[in-house]
C-alpha cells in the first residue's frame, strides 16, 4: 500500500483558530524574567485525520496500526491510531505557531513525554501549557531554564500527550 503525503499536514481548523494564532503571533514574546511558576498558555486547535496519521506513519512510523485501519482493529489500539511522534510533532507546531510566546523560540534542553491515550482519525487537539520552574542560568546571565508541562487534549478532553520540557529562555538584556 502506499499512502501519498498531503501537501499541508497541519492546518489550522477554524477562523476563530486562526485569530488566536494570529493574536498570539503578533503577542509579545516572553523573556525568562517576564515568567512565572504558575503562568498558563493554550493554543489554537487542529483537527487530525486519517489521510495525516497514514501519511505521517508511512514515512516515521510504518507500524500497522498507524497505517491499516483494517489491521489496526486486531492490535492494542482497537483500531488506527496516530503515532505518538505525530501528537508529539502537531504538539510543537501548536506550541510555536500560538502556545508558548517565548523569545528566541522554543530551544529543548530535555525533556519526559507520555502518551496516555491515542489520538485518533477526527480528534481536534489543543496544547495547555503551565510554567512549573524557573532556573536563571549562574554561568550564563543572558539564559536560564523554564520547565514547563504541556498537555495535549482531545475535544472530549482526554489527554492524548504529556510533555515535561526543560526550555532555555533569553533572559532581557540589562540597559
Amino acid at each position: 500500500m502506499r499512502v501519498r503525503a498531503p501537501t499541508e499536514l497541519l492546518t489550522i481548523e477554524t477562523d476563530q483558530a486562526k485569530e488566536e494564532m494570529m493574536s498570539n503571533a503578533a503577542s509579545p514574546r516572553l523573556y525568562l524574567d517576564e515568567l512565572h511558576v504558575g503562568q498558563q498558555f493554550k493554543s489554537a486547535t487542529h483537527t487530525i485525520d486519517e489521510a495525516q496519521i497514514k501519511a505521517f506513519a508511512a514515512q516515521f512510523d510504518p507500524q500497522p496500526f498507524h497505517t491499516d485501519e483494517e489491521a489496526a482493529r486486531d492490535t492494542f489500539f482497537k483500531g488506527l491510531a496516530a503515532s505518538g511522534w505525530h501528537t508529539a510533532a502537531i504538539t510543537m507546531r501548536l506550541n510555536v505557531e500560538s502556545g508558548l510566546p517565548l523569545a528566541g523560540g522554543i530551544i529543548g534542553a530535555g525533556g519526559e513525554i507520555n502518551w496516555p491515550a491515542p489520538t485518533r482519525p477526527g480528534d481536534t487537539l489543543h496544547v495547555e501549557s503551565e510554567v512549573i520552574e524557573i532556573t536563571p542560568s549562574r554561568s550564563k546571565p543572558d539564559r536560564g531554564i523554564a520547565a514547563i508541562v504541556s498537555r495535549t487534549v482531545n475535544q472530549r478532553d482526554e489527554v492524548v500527550q504529556i510533555l515535561k520540557a526543560k526550555l532555555v529562555v533569553l533572559r532581557k538584556a540589562a540597559n
